[in-house]
């Protein structure tokens, strides 16, 4: 099993994704028992980024749910092409057939939009990789109606019949904790917390993502970063915007930090005018000791 975790983790290191034992094993386990997993953390640590790393391992096809507020289940499943049922009903109405035989015709298979759930079960060939995104963004009757979907991969469509998966997808839903999810829906998945990135794996990732940052630069951003998560903010940065600041910094071709520069650049790093304001009194305060404690 060990020797399946860390192979696990070279492709998905491989796929360019700095990861760890406990991302691997909850990919493996969601791999080998196909149950869907539940991924949870902070906006921005890199949890919809493990869906698309599992699909380029698996050579598979990603379809990405994006949930918001107020998706039903027609917007997330299938829908009819109505403009195009609307111009066949006009170009029939001078033939002979049936109304019924008319009726049965707009409602068929050329006449049928496929979001992403339904788009996911008859998916042929392969298995996909189904990104339920955001969850908590969507509803509880959302919620409810994917469980009745994801227990048994097949759905009913009145007009067509009982459509149900020959390729039954393999599933990642991620959560910002938005909203707490439903007792029942936990209990179907497998969980995974994501939390921010430890110091040497966010250099790791730094490093891994923005080519051309010298070590020195990839080092205090960093450790910059990591103490700012420990100040009281309004929306804690992810590592986004970790990657979003290193490439910045490297555009401008710095190669360390100092207090103009981190001040100039804060935008790529914080996105609340009260966080900016509270960063930049702690750096005319203490100027960057604050944030970058010698090392070591």
């Amino acid at each position: 099993m060990r020797a399946e975790i860390k192979r696990i983790q070279e492709l998905m290191e491989g796929a360019d994704y700095v990861t760890d034992a406990a991302i691997a094993t909850s990919v493996h386990l969601a791999m080998t028992l196909r149950k869907p997993l539940l991924i949870e953390g902070h906006a921005g640590v890199g949890k919809t980024e493990v869906a698309k790393v599992m699909a380029r391992m698996l050579g598979t096809r990603l379809i990405r749910l994006q949930c918001y507020e107020g998706l039903d289940a027609n917007q997330a499943l299938y829908e009819w092409n109505y403009p195009k049922q609307i111009l066949h009903i006009k170009l029939e109405e001078s033939t002979t057939h049936s109304l019924k035989d008319r009726e049965a015709a707009i409602f068929s298979e050329p006449f049928l939009i496929r979001r992403p759930l339904l788009q996911a079960i008859t998916q042929n060939g392969q298995s996909p990789v189904l990104l339920i995104d955001e969850i908590d963004r969507g509803d509880e009757e959302l919620e409810a109606f994917l469980l009745e979907v994801l227990s048994d991969f097949q759905v009913t469509i009145p007009e067509l019949g009982t459509i149900k998966a020959t390729y039954p997808p393999y599933v990642i839903l991620t959560s910002n904790r938005n909203r707490e999810l439903s007792d029942a829906l936990r209990r179907r998945c497998l969980y995974l917390w994501v939390d921010f990135p430890g110091f040497d794996k966010e250099v790791r990732i730094v490093t891994r993502k923005v080519p051309g940052v010298n070590e020195r630069l990839a080092r205090e951003i960093s450790r910059f970063m990591e103490t700012l998560r420990t100040v009281r903010l309004a929306k804690l940065p992810g590592v986004a915007e970790t990657l979003d600041w290193a490439q910045a910094l490297s555009s401008l071709h710095a190669d360390h930090l100092d207090e103009d520069l981190v001040a100039e650049t804060l935008g790529c790093v914080l996105k609340d005018p009260e966080d900016i304001r509270r960063v930049k009194r702690e750096l005319d305060a203490s100027g960057l000791k604050r944030f970058l404690p010698v090392e070591g």
